[in-house]
């Protein structure tokens, strides 16, 4: 994809690097490649940065969700075994590398460790999110909701910090962060194993607690082979409206984050409950297909938060 100019007040992308202190060619090189991922997989996420967040923040947020994405495709990968783990391990050793010297020859890396030291906050944040990792990596399945828990705190929380220590401040209550942030993270977490059921079951991967299945008297084959039942449909729609519940638990963060940040901060969380409002209507569809927020809805969302900005 080639730099593009892009409508309305949105500044270009080279401004917007520009803006961000970027100036070494090979680097805005290295964060326009990020940016190209990053909008082909979570376009309504790409969206939203460009849109409602300053234009000097923006490339490391990309930056931050390349590494994230990267780093968590490595993982899924390993769990097959063989060189997909030996990619995994190398990986790790690269970042770790990377940490300490400052540079890499990989430009995911090169760019991600340029907003470290931007944003040096960051760091603490790698080493939570790299210390988790093998809860991913050695991924097996979840016997109770016990497991999925401590799942969300080793992975997905520090997971999710790369981008969140970017948008709140730094001074906010760490207590009051902590649980907003879980509670977000829960709940996105949780939608996002329920909503991408189809491709995980393709994979081999189940991501629902045993105990879920047992209670709702669903079998994993039901699940693989789509089968309508009461019980499946009262599965999904008691998972769903848990994350739901979560998600609205957390609408406190755009609070703790600067005025600049918190119309973005608002739109993330609205997107998602969307995301659960779409896949709740597919009801067992998403046993097929992954459910997705309309778009005039998701438009309707972003244009509220760009009127709402600085607020």
């Amino acid at each position: 994809m080639t730099t593009r100019r892009e409508t309305g007040r949105m500044h270009t992308w080279d401004r917007t690097l520009t803006a961000a202190g970027i100036g070494d060619p090979r680097l805005r090189a290295d964060y326009t490649r990020q940016r190209d991922r990053v909008s082909a997989y979570r376009r309504h996420a790409y969206v939203a940065v460009r849109l409602l967040l300053p234009p000097a923040l923006v490339p490391h947020v990309i930056a931050a969700t390349a590494f994230m994405h990267h780093t968590d495709t490595l993982l899924d990968a390993s769990a097959v075994g063989g060189h997909a783990e030996d990619a995994c391990a190398a990986w790790e050793k690269s970042v770790r590398e990377g940490l300490a010297t400052g540079s890499s020859g990989d430009p995911v890396l090169r760019a991600f460790l340029h907003t470290v030291s931007v944003h040096p906050r960051l760091r603490g944040h790698v080493e939570d999110f790299l210390a988790g990792a093998s809860a991913d990596r050695d991924f097996t399945g979840f016997s109770d909701e016990a497991d999925y828990q401590g799942y969300v705190d080793a992975y997905s929380l520090p997971a999710f910090m790369l981008i969140a220590c970017l948008l709140l401040s730094p001074d906010v209550d760490a207590e009051l962060s902590h649980r907003l942030c879980r509670a977000y993270i829960d709940g996105s977490q949780r939608l996002d194993f329920v909503n991408d059921l189809a491709e995980d079951l393709r994979d081999g991967r189940l991501t629902l607690p045993d105990d879920a299945l047992a209670h709702h008297g669903v079998r994993r084959a039901d699940l693989e082979q789509g089968r309508e039942s009461p019980g499946t449909r009262a599965l999904l729609r008691s998972l769903l409206a848990r994350a739901r519940r979560d998600l609205l638990a957390s609408r406190g963060l755009p609070v703790l984050a600067p005025p600049a940040h918190r119309a973005f901060t608002r739109a993330v969380i609205t997107l998602e409950v969307l995301t659960a409002d779409a896949a709740a209507a597919k009801g067992t569809g998403i046993l097929r297909e992954a459910a997705r927020p309309s778009v005039p809805a998701a438009v309707r969302v972003l244009v509220r938060e760009y009127r709402r900005r600085g607020r």
